[in-house]
């Protein structure tokens, strides 16, 4: 069951814990400056060695028509991903995972344009152990957030991440390997994640 809090900011510490439980918060609205906190209790997750993308997105890659970086751009990209007619991403949510990021337990894959001047997709998520909980993404350009998801995708390998939580399941994420899994099991994915 959500519960309601009203702050300015939610301490490093409290979301550090909170997704060690899987719990995690969310803005009723873009103005608002209360949090509700989340569980689901039929869970998201890209299996690290279930991802998938299209040959379009393939193609894409291929042609290299971009620039990709890592936590390079935190900020811009949780404001881009704010950017649309109802979000969840308030300015307490913006302000707490910016310094979540400045404690190394949140990350960003950026993509720039062919010559790096315009960020044109992305995606954001917090971390803790081998676990990586994806939050938002956004394009500007066409499949410029499914680029982002391959390059998040090919970062987590690369540091050995275990667990790629969506939080939830839906058929757009389905199309990248989602799966929906218990609660009992994502618990169980969880801890041995974040050991």
């Amino acid at each position: 069951m959500p519960t309601k809090k009203s702050k300015s900011i939610i301490p490093s510490e409290e979301l550090i814990w909170a997704y060690s439980q899987g719990i995690f918060p969310m803005s009723e609205e873009s103005d608002s400056e209360d949090v509700i906190w989340y569980t689901a209790i039929k869970r998201g997750v890209i299996p690290m060695d279930g991802f998938k993308v299209s040959k379009n997105v393939k193609q894409r890659i291929k042609q290299g028509k971009f620039k990709v970086t890592i936590d390079k751009a935190f900020k811009k990209v949780m404001k881009a991903c704010a950017e649309r007619e109802s979000t969840w991403i308030s300015g307490i949510i913006i302000r707490s995972y910016y310094e979540l990021f400045k404690l190394g337990y949140a990350h960003s894959v950026e993509i720039w344009s062919e010559d790096g001047s315009e960020l044109i997709g992305g995606l954001y998520g917090a971390s803790l152990g081998q676990a990586f909980f994806g939050e938002s993404m956004f394009k500007r350009q066409a499949d410029a957030d499914k680029i982002a998801l391959y390059f998040a995708h090919k970062w987590l390998r690369e540091n050995n991440f275990q667990l790629w939580d969506t939080q939830f399941w839906t058929p757009h994420l389905s199309q990248f390997g989602c799966i929906e899994i218990d609660a009992e099991d994502y618990q169980e994915r969880l801890k041995a994640a974040i050991k």
